[in-house]
């Protein structure tokens, strides 16, 4: 379980590290809080912050449960998937928007996999 631990610590530290790009950008453009638009750096990299946390909460528990019925390595090589997605979908949308898709891609899949596995397994028992 350990290993799926240390993949729920790094999401959670990845999201940390998108919120602290968001503060840079805010510093950086000028962007005042409570303000959520303004230069378009701070938008992408507010988009970002929010695009995880709109993922996180999916991933987390889904990462959790499909661990208590499938090999824990298993899961958290599934995790690890995601954590790379994120990574690229981050670096890829502070760039150019439009070249989001495959780490979206590699965000929701490995996601929408963990749910599967965590509702076969609560189904078997």
């Amino acid at each position: 379980m350990n290993l799926v631990h240390l993949v729920v610590v790094l999401a959670l530290i990845q999201f940390l590290v998108f919120g602290m790009l968001v503060g840079r950008a805010r510093v950086r453009y000028g962007v005042k809080a409570p303000a959520t638009s303004g230069h378009e750096a701070f938008e992408r990299a507010f988009r970002v912050q929010m695009n995880t946390l709109e993922q996180i909460v999916i991933f987390v528990p889904a990462l959790l449960l499909a661990s208590l019925y499938w090999s824990p390595g298993l899961v958290a090589a599934i995790g690890c998937i995601y954590l790379v997605g994120r990574g690229l979908y981050a670096w890829s949308y502070s760039r150019d928007p439009a070249a989001r898709a495959p780490g979206f891609l590699l965000t929701v899949a490995p996601t929408a996999i963990l749910l599967v596995m965590a509702l076969i397994g609560a189904l078997k028992g």
